[in-house]
């Protein structure tokens, strides 16, 4: 019997109409022509070992954000080349699609991190959301540099940038081209941080009375920390930090999850969710001073070398978790001036807001 939901539930199993789990992961939502499509990557096959680190990107629909239909894999793995950034290997993260009103056409963007570590973009577009796409760039590096984890937004007048983060270095916004598929070389540079896990990732856009906010995380791999939300009077910023949106979390985890995106609900005047992953469900015990001792360890300047040995054997241990098997976190934002804040609920309703 198919589950049929009239609530959205945080950090609970999440199954499509189907009955099968939804693997929609580091994803986002688009809306379009009265649907909401909720596209990510497919870890349904995937394996500690990681040589499955994925398949393909699927998507999924829904008209009230509850219940969601399967739509199948939009983007499908390359398993029979093994040089493709589709191949099932391949370290695929973070799709992001946007709608280009003037071509026509879908555009994805895809993070690939490279077995020499540095990280690439896959750029892909289709006719429609759930395509066939057609690969038109492959290790791309914007600006010369590598791309890590990034979100992808279209303003009013139809200009589109990109805010990625330059790995444990910064945050950059650069301008795309009109058909969305390069950087003109226009950008803007925010966050600088010296190292894991104080530099950012992760940067998540949405826009709201005419202000620009940006949720970004630590750099601690796929263990949770403390998010940071900022704002700015322009895409390009300057971008002020306003702090921890979670500051009622105890657990200093971000509720156990890492935000992918934000969503403002259509019909709705000031309803915006953080759609975020819980990556590790099995392991929520483990505090976040553990994660941030071991990175600074790692990752910092003038530690001894027997300390940073030790902490990357204390990191290495740390319990796997399939990331098949992840949850999803879709919280409200609850404003007070310009402050974002995100309260914990087992259970609300998109009713329930204005």
């Amino acid at each position: 019997m198919k589950q049929v939901y009239d609530s959205i539930r945080p950090g609970q199993v999440w199954l499509d109409t189907k009955g099968e789990r939804i693997q929609a992961h580091g994803g986002s939502v688009l809306f379009f022509d009265g649907w909401y499509y909720w596209y990510g990557e497919n870890k349904e096959f995937t394996d500690l070992g990681e040589k499955l680190w994925h398949w393909g990107v699927r998507c999924y629909r829904s008209q009230d954000l509850y219940n969601w239909e399967d739509l199948g894999v939009i983007i499908p793995p390359c398993p029979d080349d093994p040089a493709s950034p589709l191949h099932p290997a391949s370290k695929m993260d973070r799709p992001h699609i946007i709608y280009n009103a003037k071509t026509k056409k879908f555009v994805c963007w895809l993070k690939i991190m490279e077995r020499n570590f540095s990280q690439t973009e896959t750029i892909l577009t289709a006719d429609s959301i759930t395509g066939p796409y057609s690969m038109v760039r492959q290790g791309f590096m914007p600006l010369g540099m590598s791309g890590g984890d990034f979100d992808l937004v279209v303003a009013e007048d139809g200009k589109a940038y990109y805010y990625y983060e330059h790995p444990h270095c910064e945050v950059i916004c650069a301008e795309l081209t009109e058909d969305y598929t390069d950087v003109t070389g226009v950008y803007s540079v925010h966050f600088p941080g010296q190292m894991p896990p104080y530099a950012r990732e992760a940067p998540a856009h949405f826009a709201r009375n005419g202000k620009h906010y940006l949720f970004t995380s630590g750099t601690t791999s796929k263990f949770p920390n403390p998010s940071e939300i900022a704002v700015a009077d322009a895409l390009h910023g300057p971008f002020r930090v306003l702090g921890d949106p979670h500051p009622a979390d105890e657990s200093r985890t971000s509720y156990h999850s890492q935000i992918s995106s934000v969503l403002k609900v259509e019909g709705k005047e000031d309803l915006y969710i953080a759609c975020a992953d819980r990556w590790r469900p099995q392991h929520m015990d483990i505090p976040y001073e553990t994660y941030e001792k071991q990175f600074c360890d790692m990752f910092g300047k003038n530690i001894p070398k027997e300390q940073v040995d030790a902490s990357r054997k204390a990191y290495a241990a740390l319990p796997l978790a399939y990331t098949r098997d992840a949850d999803y976190v879709w919280l409200p934002l609850r404003f007070d001036g310009e402050m974002v804040y995100l309260d914990w609920h087992d259970s609300w309703k998109i009713s329930d807001y204005d």
